[in-house]
Parts: structure tokens; sequence; C-alpha cells
């Protein structure tokens, strides 16, 4: 799937919108409208290594299953590689690039793609396709902002798997 990016502005500054979103066990709390059964693949959630795997709730989809790794946690960048669809053939790449804006809010831009291998996992992608994930991602990001600016709308954390 071509990337898929949506864009919101918080009114807090950069730091703090980056501590939250390097903490990989939050991202339940604004996705799990439609990423949900989240389970961080080791102890320590933040930064470069964190990893989660979670239930994609996609339409049709009869492997569900997906996981991610954080790959790079800079202040002004989170980017995360994946896996997942059948046996984990289709990669996916999320990033999460924070901009100052003015007044000491930030723009958050989300980006996701995916990179289908077999001609089964494209139709599948065509099915949902990127109005699905753009719609999702869109009020994921309008939860983020009410988490951080109001301290409302919260999900449930992510917990380490089995733990």
């Amino acid at each position: 799937m071509n990337p898929v990016t949506v864009s919101t502005t918080i009114a807090k500054p950069r730091e703090e919108v980056f501590t939250y979103l390097d903490d990989l066990a939050n991202m339940p709390e604004f996705t799990d409208h439609f990423l949900t059964r989240w389970h961080l693949t080791r102890e320590n959630a933040v930064g470069a290594g964190a990893g989660a795997r979670f239930w994609i709730k996609l339409p049709l989809n009869r492997f569900s299953w997906s996981d991610l790794a954080v790959v790079e946690a800079e202040p002004h960048r989170i980017i995360a590689r994946g896996r997942g669809g059948k046996m984990n053939r289709t990669k996916s790449l999320g990033t999460l690039t924070l901009t100052p804006a003015t007044r000491g809010s930030t723009r958050v831009d989300w980006t996701w793609e995916t990179v289908p291998v077999k001609i089964s996992d494209r139709i599948m992608e065509k099915v949902a396709g990127r109005g699905w994930w753009k719609r999702r991602m869109n009020r994921g990001l309008k939860r983020l902002r009410l988490i951080l600016e109001e301290d409302r709308e919260r999900g449930n954390r992510a917990t380490v798997a089995g733990g």
C-alpha cells in the first residue's frame, strides 16, 4: 500500500509529545479502535529496540496479527518497522514526525505503509485500502490530541506478553 499520511497539531511542546509517543506502551491508548490486543515484546517499551505485537481489526482479514519494533527514536522522529499478515510476510513501516509549530505547539505527521509480497496480500489491501487506514489513523490522532491536551479519551496501555 502506498504511504498513508495524516497530521494534527497538538498544543504541547515537542519534547512532551515525544516523551509520550516514545513509550510504545502508550500506543493502544489512542489506537485501540483499530489496533487491539497489544502486547509488548520486551520489558523496556521506550526508545529504539522497543517492540510490540497487536491485532488489526481489518475487514475480512484472516491473518490480523502484526508486530513492529522501533528502529529509530529521535526527538523529531520515531520510525518503526514491522511485519504482519499471513506468515508475517507483509512488511510495514510507520513514521511519526514531530515538527515545532506556533506558540509551543507540535505538528504530528503519522505515516504508515506496507509492502505486500503475494498477489493475495495485494488483493486484501485493496479490500481495506488507504481510505480505511486514513480514517482510523485520523481518529487516532484526534484521540492523541485529546489525551495530551485534555487528559481524556484514554484507552488501555500495553503490557508485556505473558507478564
